[in-house]
């Protein structure tokens, strides 16, 4: 079953503290929401399986459309409904990065710059020193404990979240954590300068192509070598705002970037909603080939962003992106990702 309490946590950092390699290590961060109830993020550093090295992805200047649909949620802990209408985070059909683009770090290392404690160090102490600066930390929730104090921080009640990573796709042991729109990561927004940073973390037990109600492994798939990113066929632009009174003729151009032809018969191109619709494929497309797909079956890309996703014949992601409503506001323009 998925998390009892997925959500996000809306604060500012004040503190944070490493806890080594050895164990199950966590990156520990001290948080206050605006009323002054304390929080601690724990951040895993190091998985309880091999391998033990986590996957990290930080984009320096994240802009997708969660970032708008995070607008006027109170500073404290906002607890998430399931599915794609709201600001979950999902890494498969969510599009927020692309996972080819992971990496992996060990837990903590001698020298400066060289580990996963050391990565999330350098992003949450600028939030630290930055009065203006805001986390949003998406995970599950644990207390409050009205009698308890925070082991860490020694706060009490204790209270704050946990499996800030991915939580899909899970190996059997922990398959029971499994679900969808419910991963978690960290948002730093840094108003001043207008920015967002986005750190996203993932187990290499993890598995990319998982099942689109319970989150769980897909029959004949496991393990990060699945990762969407690896065919040839790309999604390189789309028509979202077309010129002219609704129904608009929206479309998406595929690319296809490989030296041979590929299929594309059963193919299928959805939107952040689930809807989705056939890829004409009248022949295997050719090398270096563009392919023009008209929207039907109502499948909307809607002008204040959203989420296009390429699944190919047997129902996998093979390629996605996002774009943001300043991408789409220029009526008539092709956005090119």
């Amino acid at each position: 079953m998925p998390l009892k309490a997925y959500g996000v946590l809306i604060t500012r950092a004040v503190d944070t503290r490493r806890e080594g390699a050895t164990g199950t290590p966590h990156y520990q961060i001290h948080l206050t929401d605006d009323s002054g109830m304390h929080f601690r993020a724990a951040v895993n550093v190091l998985s309880a399986e091999q391998p033990s090295e986590l996957l990290y992805l930080v984009s320096e200047d994240f802009q997708h459309p969660v970032t708008a649909r995070l607008e006027g949620l109170p500073s404290g802990w906002n607890t998430l409904l399931p599915g794609p209408g709201g600001p979950n985070l999902d890494f498969v059909r969510g599009n927020l990065f692309d996972p080819a683009q992971l990496r992996t770090l060990p837990p903590d290392a001698s020298g400066p710059d060289n580990d996963l404690a050391d990565l999330l160090d350098h992003y949450v102490r600028r939030a630290v020193d930055d009065p203006d600066a805001r986390l949003y930390v998406f995970g599950e929730r644990f207390g409050p404990e009205p009698t308890v104090k925070d082991k860490v921080f020694g706060f009490l009640p204790g209270n704050g979240v946990h499996d800030i990573h991915m939580n899909q796709g899970n190996s059997r042991r922990f398959s029971g954590d499994d679900g969808i729109w419910q991963d978690g990561g960290i948002l730093i927004h840094f108003p001043v300068q207008s920015r967002w940073v986005g750190v996203f973390l993932a187990f290499q037990s993890q598995s990319w192509h998982t099942d689109d109600t319970t989150g769980h492994t897909l029959d004949g798939t496991d393990g990060n070598r699945n990762e969407p990113g690896g065919q040839p066929v790309r999604v390189v632009a789309a028509l979202v705002n077309p010129r002219g009174p609704a129904p608009e003729a929206e479309s998406v151009t595929l690319l296809n970037a490989s030296p041979d032809p590929v299929d594309l018969t059963g193919w299928h191109v959805r939107d952040r909603l689930g809807n989705s619709c056939a890829v004409p494929a009248p022949g295997p497309l050719a090398a270096g080939a563009p392919l023009l797909v008209p929207l039907t079956g109502g499948v909307q890309l809607g002008n204040k962003g959203g989420e296009i996703t390429l699944l190919d014949a047997a129902g996998l992601k093979v390629h996605g992106v996002s774009y943001t409503a300043e991408q789409a506001a220029r009526e008539g323009w092709t956005v090119v990702f």
